[in-house]
């Protein structure tokens, strides 16, 4: 199902009588702690964003004098019909304008800088936290959340860091200012402005608590919708087959009739808020005028005053409106803060060694001494393995699933790190060594392939750096995709789709066996590389990796037992522990659980 696109927040164009009303933010858990943590991140910018404030406040309040010098200017031309006086106040006020737009260009110029090298540094950050966290943290997480931390919630904050945060100080320092200057100009009428907002906000309360389930709703279906959207194209093919688009369509148009349903009312309550908010302003606009007329002809206040009174009311507003909707993105933007921040603060996985070993003279013998491994501290999963594989043996592995197979081969790779016990890969202990020097003596061959997008010859070479073009053809011949890689139109150069659609599994799984045969491994590993390939070509991939990991280490993670028949040892896991071993043939003789899944594959069993 994808995820609700996050609606939550958005500003609309702010006026006089707009509201603040929209869908509800998503709530962090902790507020305080996370935007004390967000302000900790941005220390090291403390200096460039003193500036950018420095300069939307003197912008700000360059602004506010204007309607109150425009009132000077009305005064002088109703009052006085001094034209040279008026011209002064004229080019006063337009110098006033020039240098308020002037720091704010400046201030908008620093601010996208400044908020960008935020950004930069916390997407630094974490691309270099995602390289360091351990393989469990992406098995606990889907692909669609992480990307949604490393993307959506990072442009969240960007976004924030943009507009938000500078909005938020000009909004209060244009409330203050615009408050003054009203209660300079006639405390009296300021009365009337004052009695109108808690009006506003109390019709603005009332409407927006009704419509929240509306927004909720809307933002619930329209996840619904696109996840039925995207579940439905990607598996396109089998409804096709199992006549099932039916069903779909009528699946999709309840989702949209519920859809229609909550939008148009979440829209309407939308629209109803503001007829009924610029009623009230425009109430408290007649009196505003009325009395501002009535004290105009009594002689307690010029018309300039007057005029200058109005435009401060009517952009009195404004700043709250604001003030309200910032808020209601800095919820959003602190949810998604935390969400960012939670990756930050994972465990990172064990470092390596300040002196590592390097085996300088790689022989592939690898022993399982005691080893114990546990998902979950309260599950046990493998417990007291002992392995001794010889340089050059190839050792299978087999067994139901759950089995701890590839678990086993997972903590040689140190994909995970041992509970108790040790590892050890001629010698020594993979503990004492860097994880890049482990993983240049194995190659890995996964049931899962994966390719990128590129050229077959770029991804073949993705095994070695620097790989020449003869190496790229003779791993693919060793792997027997030379033949079908030349039928294709470009041969090596021919592009793989992002999605890997332009060749056949059995293709792409031949692909990912030549990148591991390019680097030669001292110890090859194969998670049921060969499950996608038809079984002419197995049998010859079978050739080819005995022929060419001759007097090297290989394991074998097999659920088809014929593939296996020829290993030198075969260590037969069940729940985590390893129940039996041997060659193929001793285990037939043994009758035990090996004879017992040796049968449920062949008609007509060994006896």
């Amino acid at each position: 199902m994808a995820k609700t696109p996050d609606i939550a927040g958005k500003i609309r164009p702010g006026g006089h009588g707009g509201s603040p009303i929209g869908p509800a933010a998503e709530k962090s858990k902790d507020f305080k702690g996370t935007l004390l943590k967000l302000l900790r991140f941005m220390k090291p910018f403390y200096g460039g964003l003193l500036w950018v404030f420095l300069f939307a406040i003197a912008s700000t309040i360059f602004g506010i004098f204007g309607p109150k010098i425009l009132g000077q200017a009305i005064d002088v031309l109703f009052y006085q019909f001094d034209f040279q006086k008026l011209i002064q106040i004229l080019l006063l006020l337009l110098g006033i304008y020039v240098l308020s737009a002037a720091f704010n260009y400046i201030q908008e110029y620093m601010m996208a800088g400044i908020s960008q090298r935020i950004i930069q540094q916390m997407r630094n950050d974490v691309g270099r936290k995602l390289h360091k966290l351990p393989l469990n943290f992406y098995d606990t997480k889907t692909h669609g959340e992480i990307l949604s931390r490393t993307t959506n919630d990072i442009d969240t904050i960007a976004s924030t860091l943009q507009q938000s945060l500078v909005q938020l100080i000009t909004s209060l320092i244009t409330l203050i200012g615009i408050t003054v200057m009203m209660l300079i100009i006639s405390p009296v009428m300021s009365l009337i402005t004052f009695v109108s907002l808690p009006l506003s906000f109390w019709v603005t309360k009332v409407i927006a608590t009704k419509s929240q389930k509306f927004f909720t709703g809307q933002a619930t279906e329209l996840g619904n919708l696109n996840g039925h959207v995207e579940e439905m194209y990607g598996g396109h093919a089998v409804i096709k087959a199992f006549n099932y688009e039916s069903k779909s369509v009528e699946i999709f148009q309840k989702t949209n009739d519920h859809l229609y349903t909550y939008g148009w009312k979440a829209q309407f309550v939308t629209s109803i808020i503001f007829p009924i908010l610029n009623f009230i302003s425009n109430v408290t606009y007649v009196a505003i005028c009325v009395l501002g007329g009535y004290m105009t002809a009594t002689g307690k206040i010029s018309l300039g005053a007057v005029q200058s009174f109005i435009t401060y009311s009517r952009q009195f507003n404004h700043p709250i409106q604001q003030v309200s909707q910032i808020v209601n993105v800095l919820q959003a933007t602190v949810a998604a803060a935390e969400r960012v921040f939670e990756v930050l603060d994972e465990p990172e996985q064990v470092p390596d060694p300040v002196h590592p070993i390097l085996d300088e003279n790689p022989k592939g013998k690898v022993d399982f001494d005691h080893v114990s491994f546990r998902y979950v501290p309260e599950k046990p999963l493998i417990e007291d393995v002992c392995i001794h594989v010889k340089p050059g043996q190839t050792v299978a592995i087999v067994g139901p699933t759950g089995a701890g197979k590839t678990t086993l081969v997972n903590l040689l790779m140190r994909f995970y790190e041992v509970n108790s016990g040790a590892i050890l890969v001629d010698d020594i202990n993979i503990d004492d060594m860097r994880r890049k020097d482990l993983h240049f003596l194995i190659g890995m061959v996964l049931q899962d392939t994966w390719l990128f997008k590129g050229t077959i010859r770029e991804n073949i070479a993705f095994g070695k750096r620097g790989a020449t073009d003869e190496e790229v053809v003779r791993a693919a011949k060793l792997a027997y995709a030379d033949g079908f890689i030349r039928t294709l139109p470009k041969g090596y150069d021919t592009e793989i789709n992002e999605e890997g659609s332009n060749i056949s599994q059995g293709q792409k799984q031949l692909l990912t066996i030549a990148r591991a045969l390019i680097v030669q491994p001292h110890i090859m590993i194969l998670d049921e590389a060969t499950s996608s390939v038809d079984t002419r070509t197995e049998v010859l991939v079978q050739k080819a990796m005995k022929r060419i990991m001759d007097g090297h280490t290989s394991f074998v993670i097999a659920h088809r037992l014929s593939t296996i028949q020829d290993a030198d040892n075969i260590l037969v896991m069940k729940d985590g522990n390893i129940i039996e071993q041997g060659s193929h043939t001793e285990l037939l003789e043994a009758h035990g659980f090996y004879y017992e899944l040796h049968n449920s594959q062949f008609a007509n069993p060994t006896n």
